[in-house]
């Protein structure tokens, strides 16, 4: 579980370099987990590479972790949108999105028996 407060300040002290930590090692984790998805590596080199597609990852693959379980996914690919489309206005959209993705995440893990 990664604290978003937390998360957001060192994405802004690292001038964004933070981001790629956390996508690597959210889906690097996810894959443990389940054994499906993008996994750390792959995550990495489209965060580098292809930034924007990444939302649509995370959301897709954070809401699948709870479909596998039965319960309702709180996020999908298309919360993505929020980065998307008001990304560029002051960030809103980017934060927006970090909140519900990463809450859901945290959620989960949580559910799993996390502590944090």
């Amino acid at each position: 579980m990664r604290s978003t407060g937390t998360c957001v300040l060192l994405t802004i002290v690292t001038l964004g370099f933070y981001t790629w930590y956390w996508w690597y090692k959210t889906h690097d984790e996810m894959k443990q987990h389940t054994g499906n998805g993008l996994g750390g590596p792959v995550a990495l080199i489209l965060a580098i590479f292809v930034g924007i597609v990444m939302p649509f990852f995370s959301s897709s693959e954070v809401g699948q972790l709870y479909e596998r379980k039965g319960r309702p996914k709180p996020v999908s690919g298309t919360t993505g949108l929020w980065y998307l489309l008001l990304g560029w206005f002051f960030f809103v959209g980017a934060i927006v999105w970090f909140v519900k993705t990463n809450g859901a995440l945290n959620e989960y893990w949580r559910s799993q028996g996390a502590q944090g």
